[in-house]
């Protein structure tokens, strides 16, 4: 028992995941057993199946890593329900067990992995396709490291559920929780991002502000649900209207930003594809928006948004001056259409 210990305190502390604590213990567990195949596993309940996570494998019988089997149908389960850590006739004891037949097991051993509250996280686990005789070393190995690999899953485990966690919390901060856009936040800080890409690009690139006129009046003549079903249906037009590449946001109430990139032109050209680009965004866009809107409380028949585009070399411009450029245009616009209106 001395060697086992002092094995045990040469790997436990190196290991920092569960595959390099699993792995050298894998290889101690066939040295203790004699058995051709050590690997240890996880359960999911929920979905009802175990996985093989690591294996080791140096005889005839070779058990697969990745493998998954019906939960039901295993050697594992079956041992656990019947407190049975070993045996050496498999077929006699566990017969009816199609994954045994097809993996020619004959010795198997194995221990539950479990939580500290008690859940099986998994099994560690030795199989021979020989008659094994039964170490007296085996057990109270299988439960030490089945203890010590309880430890490191459930670690495991809940790291990846804080980061799961900490990837929805991100990804919530920089989305708009009723369009599922971008929201100001994450806006700002993509501008910059696509002004640097059109830098390095040697391309302009194309920021619009998109303001619902009459939004206020929605609201009130609808009511709040309907303009939140307005809004989202608009978030819809909007985004199929647009490239993969291009980023849309909501950035307030009513209003919404995109970001695009401009192509590439030759100096002599550029001023005129700058203009045409922008002309032809704010067409798009304001078309758009454009159009019957099925709503709550009835449908409702739009004129479109004001929509300012503006062209821009990156250089030497910033994402709120980027900002306030494509807004001031929208204002611009928006008189335009109101002088229109009057007229």
């Amino acid at each position: 028992m001395d060697h086992l210990l002092s094995f045990l305190s040469e790997t436990v502390p190196k290991a920092r995941t569960v595959e390099q604590l699993t792995r050298p213990l894998l290889t101690l567990l066939n040295r203790v057993t004699g058995m051709e195949s050590t690997y240890l596993t996880t359960i999911d309940l929920e979905h009802g199946v175990q996985r093989i996570e690591f294996a080791r494998n140096v005889g005839s019988i070779t058990i697969p890593e990745g493998l998954v089997v019906p939960w039901e149908d295993t050697l594992c389960k079956r041992a656990l329900e019947e407190n049975r850590m070993y045996s050496d006739n498999v077929a006699e004891c566990w017969g009816d067990s199609e994954a045994a037949k097809a993996l020619g097991i004959r010795t198997y051993v194995s221990a539950p992995i479990r939580a500290q509250d008690g859940r099986v996280l998994g099994t560690v686990c030795a199989a021979s396709a020989e008659q094994v005789a039964r170490s007296p070393e085996v057990e109270p190995l299988l439960l030490l490291l089945s203890s010590l690999l309880g430890y490191s899953l459930e670690r495991e485990n809940l790291v990846e559920r804080l980061q799961e966690a900490n990837s929805e919390l991100a990804t919530l901060a920089l989305t708009d929780s009723l369009t599922g856009l971008y929201n100001r936040r994450a806006i700002l800080s993509e501008v910059p991002r696509v002004l640097a890409l059109a830098k390095r690009e040697q391309r302009y690139a194309l920021v619009a502000v998109v303001d619902l006129d009459g939004f206020k009046s929605i609201n009130d003549t609808y009511g709040h649900q309907s303009g939140d079903t307005f809004l989202k249906q608009v978030s819809a037009h909007l985004k199929g209207c647009l490239r993969a590449s291009d980023v849309l946001g909501r950035t307030g109430g009513d209003e919404f930003v995109v970001i695009a990139m401009g192509m590439q032109a030759e100096p002599h050209e550029l001023a005129g594809a700058m203009r045409n680009a922008a002309d032809h965004l704010q067409a798009r866009l304001t078309s758009a928006t454009i159009g019957r809107y099925a709503l709550d409380n009835g449908e409702l028949r739009y004129a479109g948004a004001s929509v300012g585009v503006v062209a821009l070399m990156p250089d030497g411009v910033d994402a709120d001056e980027a900002i306030k450029l494509a807004d001031r245009e929208m204002y611009r616009v928006k008189q335009q259409r109101k002088a229109l209106a009057i007229a």
